[in-house]
């Protein structure tokens, strides 16, 4: 129990945790609510980068790029479960497992939104830069 205390407060703490609309949330299902809905927000942005980089994308470097989408999110998935493994149970299992999620999928936006921003010569940068 002291584990799950001290794991909710540090979210609570972090300045990614919630967002300002989800400031004044008191009980354990706002705060279950806002963490979902930050990460649909999260996903949502994530998927048009991907889109993005999909358009961006060589023909022969599309079929990468969902193979690697696909593998990111399984890997994504099981460290979220992991994360989560220690609140099994509980009433901030989904809080816990909706911020991972938020987490991983923001680091993968940014990643994906990188390879949006090569510069022309930059052989490190697979996807060209845009026209």
């Amino acid at each position: 129990m002291k584990r799950i205390v001290l794991t909710c407060a540090a979210l609570l703490l972090s300045g990614q945790a919630l967002a300002d609309d989800c400031a004044n949330a008191n009980t354990q299902i706002e705060m279950n609510t806002c963490a979902a809905e930050q990460y649909k927000a999260a996903d949502a942005k994530l998927n048009e980068t991907y889109q993005n980089a999909l358009k961006r994308a060589a023909p022969t470097q599309r079929d990468l790029l969902k193979k690697a989408q696909t593998s990111w999110i399984t890997l994504r998935d099981a460290d979220c479960a992991l994360i989560s493994s220690g609140t099994e149970g509980g009433s901030a299992q989904s809080m816990i497992s909706s911020q991972c999620l938020t987490d991983k999928t923001n680091e993968r936006e940014a990643f994906l939104a990188s390879l949006l921003q090569c510069e022309e010569g930059d052989l490190s940068c697979p996807l060209p830069p845009a026209s």
